[in-house]
């Protein structure tokens, strides 16, 4: 099976993702702006969850370009991100109803932490059949980002009951961490091509 087919299939499952989670947001029945107000965690919710599906289609995108065949490992391993990418509608359909409530917020950081696992899984298999050489083993490099974020959704899961407030801070952070454009994988195949 050729990569573009691979990615094909899932630039569409994160599409619906996306737009199963902009469903939760029921039309108001008022007309006037005060209507809005009981949507407002519910958006926010949305907003973050979005953030966080964007940063995983966006890196996806850029670990799939280093790929030169498909394996069974990787199909599989893709299926088991999306898995949990598509847990997202309903961790973020649940904090948005119950405005930032204990359980909630723990779900929302697993789904969080198990995404970014299955990601890490993804990646050493993406690396583990291209090679010692793999390009995506060169752009990784210590990955500091990658080791970061589970050890803070960790964190955040365990605030969660006590705090949620903290663990949706630290959910914002780690999104904006990520946020910032991660040019390693671009950086390594222009310096391969250069060559």
């Amino acid at each position: 099976m050729g990569k573009n087919r691979l990615e094909a299939f899932s630039d569409g499952v994160i599409a619906i993702i996306i737009t199963i989670m902009v469903l939760e947001m029921k039309v108001p029945l008022g007309s006037d702006i005060s209507a809005l107000h009981p949507l407002l965690p519910v958006f926010l919710s949305y907003i973050l969850s979005f953030v966080y599906i964007g940063i995983y289609w966006n890196n996806h995108h850029h670990m799939l370009y280093t790929i030169h065949h498909v394996t069974g490992g990787i199909l599989w391993a893709n299926l088991h991100l999306l898995f949990w990418l598509s847990l997202f509608p309903f961790a973020t359909g649940w904090v948005g109803h119950n405005h930032v409530s204990p359980a909630p917020m723990a779900l929302y950081g697993a789904v969080l932490l198990l995404a970014a696992i299955a990601y890490f899984i993804l990646q050493q298999t993406i690396i583990a059949s291209q090679g010692a050489e793999s390009i995506l083993k060169k752009a990784i490099g210590r990955d500091l980002k990658g080791k970061i974020s589970p050890i803070l959704y960790a964190v955040s899961i365990l605030a969660a009951f006590y705090q949620p407030w903290i663990a949706a801070a630290i959910y914002v952070f780690v999104a904006l961490m990520w946020l910032v454009p991660d040019r390693r994988i671009e950086r390594v195949l222009h310096e391969s091509t250069a060559k």
